[in-house]
């Protein structure tokens, strides 16, 4: 029974087992200033303060940071920031803590199916990917002379362009 909750990119995210948050570690998604809670605690701390999940911080200490490259010569300075793209034109933005671009966790959804399912039915799309809010609303306003269906239908094409690279958990999802 999933007892952790975690502050990512789109708000408290939750409930998940001990062995989830521990894949979340692992792989980045959550870091040691991100904010976590369970039961029986008394507020949010940053998860490296929270005793139960300091081994799995040490665990992956050695493989949170890539190693450096072979030093031949001095390394060239970048001429551009660098950029992630979300599927619009987005600024440059460079990678943080918290969302490292080399070390993203693969998710189990695909994103073809979460793209269809938005096309047939408003909102089942994004709640299948992780996105429950969305979904809910877009379901809420289908009967509200049909905004919802047309929001779900420009979101499902958005989503099956690859508009949406990373699922409700933040990691990277499947084509």
């Amino acid at each position: 029974m999933g007892e952790w909750y975690y502050i990512g990119h789109y708000g408290q995210l939750g409930p998940l087992t001990r062995e989830q948050i521990d894949e979340l570690i692992e792989s980045g998604v959550v870091a040691r200033e991100t904010y976590v809670w369970r039961a029986g605690m008394g507020d949010w701390l940053p998860a490296d303060r929270a005793p139960e999940l300091m081994e799995a911080f040490r665990r992956t200490e050695p493989y949170n940071t890539p190693p450096p490259p072979p030093m031949d010569r001095p390394p060239a300075m970048p001429t551009q920031p660098i950029a992630r793209s979300y599927g619009y034109d987005a600024a440059p933005v460079a990678p943080s803590p918290n969302y490292p671009a080399y070390n993203l966790a693969k998710s189990d959804k695909s994103r073809t199916l979460g793209g269809v399912l938005q096309l047939l039915i408003p909102g089942v799309g994004r709640i299948y990917l992780g996105y429950s809010a969305i979904g809910v609303l877009q379901l809420v306003l289908t009967p509200c002379m049909g905004i919802g269906y047309v929001w779900s239908l420009i979101d499902g094409i958005v989503v099956l362009a690859g508009g949406v690279k990373l699922d409700g958990y933040g990691r990277s999802l499947n084509d």
